[in-house]
């Protein structure tokens, strides 16, 4: 349950970060709900997954795959925010892959 709930502290924290600049920019408020949850979840699922990668590594490549369908969707209207999430998900996902080693 400690491994569980640091997880999903971990990703709260990740999640926070992330809405941050959209929040900011007054962004749609479904948008930023979405982005939230989305970390917050990966911040619970990247500890239990067991890939044999560097933990860095493993963060960057689960964050980046399930950002894929968002920047699908993202794409169609706004063609200039897809690099923004493609950066949001290799420099948050690494990190949190990074600290979700040391569960």
């Amino acid at each position: 349950m400690k491994t569980f709930l640091f997880a999903l502290l971990s990703g709260i924290v990740a999640g926070g970060i992330d809405i941050l600049p959209m929040v900011l920019r007054k962004m749609d408020k479904y948008s930023i709900i979405s982005a939230f949850v989305h970390w917050s979840i990966l911040g619970i699922i990247m500890p239990y997954v067991n890939w044999n990668f560097h933990p860095c590594i493993k963060g960057l490549l689960i964050s980046v795959l399930t950002a894929i369908p968002v920047i699908i969707i993202v794409a169609k209207d706004d063609i200039k925010a897809v690099i923004p999430i493609f950066i949001s998900s290799i420099v948050l996902g690494a990190i949190l892959g990074f600290v979700s080693s040391k569960l």
